[in-house]
């Protein structure tokens, strides 16, 4: 398969309505200026390299990040030429702290970034992703609820995070052909504690998160996956600037490059990239090595290895999916053409220049 050649250019038309950009910025640039991982500079005697890089997180510093922490602690970010790497843990308003500045690279999602790029004219682009299929389902208890499939919608009171999440369910409603009068939507926070109390029939959470954790505590439960009732699209994707890719391409392969080595072992050791966000990454979050080695293995066998990336690499997006993506976006009121989300043309030179990585 070819990856898609979308062209590398720069919007000329100016950034308009990102009023939390500056927020976003002084909030990152505060968290760059502490902590041991955040000490820049290059090499003492002056050797050329990358630099120093910011990532941005879209969550806490658990499993969900594993390949992020293999690339870092088994040096393929500084094999790959960066000086040090900072990652900022989440959630936060990765797209708006990207385009400021305060990030190089972030991780988010497809319709989250296609949303900015839509309504901002913002000059973002997905260069690869490590979740094939989102990991957005509405939770429920088998016992209680039990959605297991979009007419068992109706009826149900279920409850969704403000802001992208809600506008996803919406989307979930739209696509099934759900008229949304026929759900109650129940305002929650992203502690599933609402659904397992009774208060909401179904609750909008990550199979790789909320669903481990309530499972956990003893209470079977049913999912109604995103991915697999209309609305597939990539997520904990790669995104940067178009002026990154145009005149720091080599810094964006290179970043891809540790991405795609740290992931392969994220793949292979699960048990090992939850221990690095239990006794390392997030040390100071207490996280349950036993939810977190589930989640790592879940995410790996079910998001991340696919046929397709089984076929051409991990990260790679293929022109089938990317189609699949512009559909779910569609259905939640995003018309955007592929070369207004994707540029996999550096993806695509990486794999041909190290076609071992795809492997």
């Amino acid at each position: 398969m070819t990856l898609p050649q979308h062209p590398r250019r720069t919007r000329g038309t100016r950034l308009a309505g990102l009023t939390a950009a500056g927020a976003a910025l002084a909030l990152v640039l505060g968290a760059c200026s502490s902590g041991a991982d955040a000490e820049g500079g290059g090499d003492e005697d002056g050797a050329a390299d990358l630099g120093d890089i910011t990532v941005q997180l879209s969550w806490i510093k658990n499993a969900e990040f594993a390949g992020e922490f293999f690339a870092d602690s088994k040096g393929y970010f500084a094999d790959a030429g960066f000086s040090s790497v900072t990652l900022n843990a989440g959630p936060g308003a990765t797209e708006s702290i990207v385009l400021s500045g305060g990030a190089d690279f972030g991780l988010s999602n497809a319709v989250s970034v296609g949303q900015v790029v839509a309504e901002e004219d913002a000059p973002l682009k997905i260069v690869g992703t490590t979740f094939q299929k989102n990991p957005f389902t509405i939770l429920s208890l088998k016992d209680g609820g039990d959605i297991a499939t979009p007419e068992d919608l109706k009826g149900k009171r279920i409850g969704v995070q403000a802001g992208p999440n809600e506008a996803l369910f919406d989307a979930l409603l739209a696509i099934n052909e759900i008229d949304p009068a026929e759900v109650t939507k129940v305002p929650v926070e992203y502690d599933p504690s609402p659904l397992v109390n009774g208060e909401v029939d179904g609750f909008l959470a990550y199979v790789t998160n909320e669903s481990i954790t309530v499972e956990s505590e003893g209470n079977p439960v049913t999912n109604l996956l995103f991915a697999d009732n209309g609305l597939p699209f990539v997520a904990e994707s790669v995104v940067t600037t178009d002026e990154m890719i145009a005149n720091e391409p080599e810094k964006v392969k290179a970043f891809l490059e540790a991405e795609i080595r740290g992931w392969k072992d994220a793949v292979a050791d699960p048990e090992e990239g939850a221990r690095l966000a239990v006794e390392e990454y997030g040390k100071d979050l207490e996280l349950d090595l036993t939810k977190e080695i589930a989640q790592a293995t879940i995410q790996a066998e079910t998001l991340i290895v696919t046929d397709e990336t089984k076929k051409n690499g991990l990260f790679t997006i293929s022109d089938a999916l990317i189609e699949q993506n512009l559909k779910t976006l569609a259905a939640a009121g995003i018309e955007l053409e592929a070369e207004d989300l994707f540029d996999l043309s550096l993806l695509t030179e990486l794999l041909e220049e190290q076609p071992e990585l795809a492997k």
